[in-house]
């Protein structure tokens, strides 16, 4: 969909497509414009080019027009909306930006679908009249024009059969009051701004020259599209045990499962499994990616396929498909969805080499490409090539998705899509999606703006981003912004701290603070955020050169004792358990585009809010998260944090409560407020705003 809409309207400026060829013989009313009698363009939800943006069921989507008018004559603008299953609403916009000509309002769209909306712009008669007649009664100008002006508007609103008896009545009397002999300027001006009058006419207004904007709609996905709390573990390594004779054991999906109950006791609802398929023989890489694997070790999952199959089947180490289902099963009654790794590549043994070699990228020796990144060579990995066999290569991509929903799955991590082509993936969702409107994507894609913003346009639901990498204040204030307010019509991030292929240098050297810090800022800043396994244990060590972790689980099974670290303090569980308590009790965080920067006089102290408004709360009560963070996890900060208290509606100045909801810490604050926040205590304070009784 395009960000700026042609507008139409029912006058004699007629819309039209294309500029034509002026011509003197036209005259205003033969002429087409591109623009109606009000000029209206889109700004928001849109999306790029003809994509369509998105929401998700309960968030609570900004419509923002531009509109005006010549003149001086006062406007108006709805938006209309018609749900997936029929029902009309109409919503006035506010002027929130009048400088900008900009309008807005909030809308929570609560039902999953395609939803219609068009925005309608209109001369408010009423309000024009209101405007004038305050000035010139007072003024003593115009009086009895301006109160018969009046009158005949107030008249026109009561013959409307759309208002109730009563309230025609009173329009009928102010009416009749306007037009008395013995009304003096007092009296008339009394009328002009009565309340009641205002609220009719503000809620049914007196409309002229309509411009209606072109149809528009937004896709509505299931709350899970948008929300969720996500925790990647290798199945391998749960279970994984050593015999008395050193040879090492895989973990299975029975024994994975062992560990749902501890994940979602955390508060994690999605669990991420990396590719189960069977692994590769040939070229397999060995312990932190040495190109020969000694014995026993069990290769990259992401070196898809072997003789025991491939993409649609399980490694044997790890059961069968029934005992894949089972898991998920188990999965479900702990209330978490299991998500798998889609990852389109081969080994080069998988039974795709030899049955479909057209699929790949022969060389001119004969030989088959390996997966690149220069000047990294995956010698474990075939990448495939969609230009050879588009249509038989993404007939088989969708038999192996439809297979692994029939097993239960409803949510697919995408390894790599910037490598495989954009107008595949739009094809592959929007054929997935009208088949299983339930399933999600999320794209790996740690890519240019313009690949990865292209990727979220053309269907995935949740993007990683460039979050992990975005350490500083002024990185993230800016990042956060970006992701919340400009790119929000479109792309979701998921805000991970971690993944197998990223230990950043901010957690490699920021010891045990910066652990706490990145998983707080995720949790809070988006509502949807992950950890891989192991954060929690402030795993920090890297292999030389590389930013990944050393003895890496790609490529190796990990034995962790998760209940002795706990219980001996070693572990950020109970803190991530805190986080996504947080998390469930406050709406305000499970909202995006509700992000607002705020400011502090140090460079390492990020201060944000999110707000959300008592009319989106299941309690009709507004709900308000200050979050201050020390991002500096080397040192003790003291500082004053400065607030746009208007942002949830307290006058600057004012004061208000907050309590600490990590530490239980209650003060009382205004717009302008000291902290100190020790990286080796508490560096971050989440904030709850407690409403006045």
């Amino acid at each position: 969909m395009a960000s700026t809409e042609k507008s139409v309207t029912s006058s004699s400026w007629r819309s039209a497509t294309a500029l034509p060829i002026r011509s003197v013989e036209q005259s205003p009313s033969n002429f087409p414009t591109l623009v109606g009698r009000i000029p209206t363009s889109v700004l928001h939800p849109s999306a790029p080019g003809r994509y369509r943006p998105k929401a998700f069921v309960g968030e609570v989507v900004p419509f923002v027009v531009t509109a005006f008018r010549d003149g001086h004559d006062v406007i108006g603008v709805h938006v209309r909306l018609i749900s997936p299953s029929g029902d009309i609403s109409l919503h006035r916009l506010e002027h929130t930006a009048p400088g900008l000509d900009r309008w807005s309002c909030d809308v929570e769209l609560s039902e999953p679908g395609v939803w219609r909306f068009h925005f309608e712009s209109f001369t408010d008669d009423f309000a024009t009249w209101r405007h004038a007649a305050a000035l010139k009664i007072a003024a003593g100008v115009d009086t009895a024009l301006m109160r018969e002006s009046g009158a005949l508007l107030l008249l026109r609103a009561a013959a409307e059969g759309t208002r109730s008896a009563e309230e025609r009545k009173i329009l009928k009397s102010a009416a009749s009051s306007l037009r008395a002999a013995d009304i003096d300027d007092e009296a008339a001006l009394a009328i002009v701004g009565d309340p009641q009058i205002a609220s009719f006419l503000q809620a049914r207004p007196l409309q002229s020259l309509t411009t209606f904007t072109e149809r528009s709609t937004i896709t509505v996905e299931r709350t899970r599209a948008g929300v969720g709390a996500w925790y990647e573990f290798f199945p391998r390594s749960e279970g994984a045990f050593v015999d008395s004779d050193g040879i090492v054991h895989s973990g299975t999906f029975a024994t994975a499962a062992l560990r749902l109950p501890a994940v979602s006791d955390m508060g994690f609802n999605v669990v991420y499994l990396p590719p189960i398929h069977p692994i590769g023989h040939l070229n397999r890489k060995g312990k932190n990616n040495t190109l020969t694997a000694a014995p026993g070790e069990p290769g990259s999952p992401w070196a898809i396929g072997s003789a025991d199959g491939g993409h649609d089947s399980v490694h044997p180490d790890l059961g069968t498909l029934a005992d894949f289902r089972n898991f998920v099963s188990a999965a479900n009654d702990c209330g978490i969805e299991v998500a798998l790794d889609l990852a389109l590549q081969a080994a080069p043994d998988h039974p795709w080499v030899t049955s479909h070699p057209e699929w790949f990228t022969t060389l001119p020796d004969g030989t088959i490409a390996f997966a690149e990144n220069p000047p990294k060579k995956y010698q474990d990995i075939y990448p495939l090539n969609f230009d050879n066999d588009p249509e038989g290569l993404s007939a088989e991509v969708l038999r192996v998705v439809r297979l692994w929903i029939s097993q239960g799955v409803h949510i697919f991590r995408v390894d790599n899509p910037h490598t495989k082509p954009l107008q595949f993936w739009e094809w592959l969702i929007a054929r997935v999606n009208e088949e299983f409107p339930e399933v999600i994507f999320l794209a790996e894609a740690f890519s240019r703006p313009a690949v990865m913003q292209g990727l979220a346009a053309a269907g995935f639901q949740q993007s990683y981003s460039y979050f992990t990498w975005r350490n500083t204040k002024q990185e993230l204030e800016e990042f956060l912004g970006e992701v919340s307010h400009e790119t929000a019509d479109f792309m979701r991030p998921n805000l991970f701290v971690n993944t197998p292929d990223i230990l950043t240098e901010y957690l490699q050297f920021g010891g045990r603070p910066s652990f706490k810090i990145r998983a707080a800022i995720a949790a809070t800043a988006a509502p949807s955020f992950g950890v891989y396994a192991g954060f929690e244990l402030f795993e920090s060590v890297a292999r030389p050169g590389a930013e990944e972790n050393i003895d890496n689980e790609k490529y190796q099974y990990k034995f962790r004792n998760w209940e002795e670290e706990e219980a001996s303090g070693n572990s950020l569980a109970p803190y991530l358990r805190r986080l996504n308590q947080i998390r469930a009790e406050h709406p305000a965080l499970r909202q995006l585009r509700n992000f607002s920067a705020h400011w502090s006089d140090d460079d390492a102290i990020l201060v944000y809010s999110k707000h959300i408004d008592g009319a989106f709360t299941d309690d009709g009560r507004s709900d308000t998260i200050i979050v201050v963070a020390n991002v500096d996890p080397h040192s003790a900060r003291q500082t004053t944090v400065h607030l746009d208290t208007r942002v949830w509606g307290v006058t600057p100045g004012a004061s208000f409560s907050v309590q600490d909801l990590v530490t239980g810490g209650e003060w009382s604050w205004s717009d302008h407020n000291f902290v100190r926040l020790d990286a080796f205590s508490e560096p971050v304070h989440i904030l709850h705003v407690k409403e006045n009784s």
